[in-house]
């Protein structure tokens, strides 16, 4: 039996906390024995998790440690973790919370690795407040035996933005949860009004500067420009809803618009769709471009996503392709294959013989 502990801030609402959910209801427990810590009891996703899977709760951590540079954060916070105990491989998987990294460098066990979920050469360039953190939990890099990208594209931008190059490092993709998605996909929206003689596009995530709603939203209105029946719905909240309503206000498609907000089942949305769109900045790898496609959804996406989905085309100029879009039978994918790599690739990590899908 090869004992996991995975260390995370909450499972609010996010893809990170949605990745995780994905993971540990799929693993094997007459293989794996899973302590799941958490910072904080925020829950947004339904939980179910299996009655294997122990949760326990870190002690709350003074907030002014998130502010201290790592190493004094360190020799200031105290975990109790079960006596006796000791775990065949630690895992911060959340990668920004100093409560994650300090539980997952301080537990018992023989070895720990971080969870890398961003680009983060181009998140630092878009973003001050992880700067600022960036600055301030380096330190800690030093500590892991080594690293776990989502995908292969955050290598690079992680060594040379770190300086850590002398760790390995071994790609784990996102786990998409195909039958939980078939089964939410069968259940009836509510509050959804389809015009069944428009072209209806749906996209899924936070509300957040990462994602590039700004831009999707000037894509759309150009593309409406010359296909009036084209319709667009947003799952999803976070802090530029207010924003961009006003920019859909402001560009004049705001009846054209849907602003669902926060859905615990998205795909039952998305199911009644023509195609989902993406233009985030940057991303990990987009658990939501891989939603889709488990959904059957054509898939219309800015040119630069493509580095972090193997196989993924995007598009150069996205206005011409939604202009050019028709309505298309649907192809659900059943990643199986996809999803099995991902199991091994843990197992092997945790020294369990499994087969990982990419080390460097």
């Amino acid at each position: 039996m090869i004992r996991l502990a995975f260390f995370q801030n909450d499972l609010g609402m996010g893809g990170i906390q949605r990745s995780l959910v994905n993971l540990l209801r799929n693993l094997d427990y007459s293989r794996f024995s899973v302590d799941l810590y958490l910072a904080e009891k925020t829950e947004f996703w339904t939980c179910d998790f299996p009655k294997d899977l122990t949760i326990r709760y870190l002690k709350p951590v003074p907030r002014l440690c998130s502010f201290l540079p790592f190493e004094a954060a360190l020799r200031r916070i105290r975990f109790d973790f079960p006596p006796g105990v000791t775990y065949d491989l630690a895992v911060d998987f959340n990668s920004y919370q100093c409560a994650c990294a300090v539980g997952a460098l301080t537990v018992p066990a023989r070895r720990r690795v971080m969870w890398i979920h961003n680009d983060v050469r181009v998140k630092l360039e878009n973003e001050w407040k992880y700067r600022l953190l960036w600055s301030l939990f380096r330190g800690k890099f030093r500590y892991y035996d080594g690293f776990v990208p989502v995908s292969r594209a955050l290598i690079e931008p992680f060594q040379t933005m770190s300086g850590v190059k002398d760790k390995p490092f071994t790609v784990i993709r996102n786990y998409i949860d195909v039958g939980e998605i078939r089964r939410k996909m069968a259940e009836e929206p509510e509050d959804l009004e389809l015009d069944e003689g428009c072209l209806n596009l749906v996209t899924l995530g936070r509300l957040c500067h990462q994602k590039g709603y700004d831009i999707m939203l000037k894509v759309f209105a150009e593309a409406h420009k010359k296909r009036p029946d084209l319709r667009l719905y947003l799952i999803g909240d976070g802090p530029e809803r207010a924003a961009l309503e006003t920019l859909a206000h402001d560009l004049d498609v705001y009846e054209e618009v849907v602003f669902l907000g926060g859905r615990p089942n998205p795909f039952c949305y998305m199911a009644r769709m023509d195609g989902f769109v993406s233009t985030s900045r940057y991303e990990g790898q987009p658990l939501n471009l891989m939603e889709a496609m488990a959904v059957g959804l054509p898939l219309y996406c800015s040119k630069n996503l493509e580095k972090y989905t193997e196989g993924l085309r995007g598009y150069e100029d996205l206005t011409s392709a939604l202009v050019s879009a028709q309505k298309q039978e649907k192809h659900p994918h059943d990643l199986a294959a996809y999803n099995r790599r991902i199991l091994e690739g843990l197992a092997a990590l945790a020294g369990d013989g499994g087969t990982s899908d990419q080390a460097v």
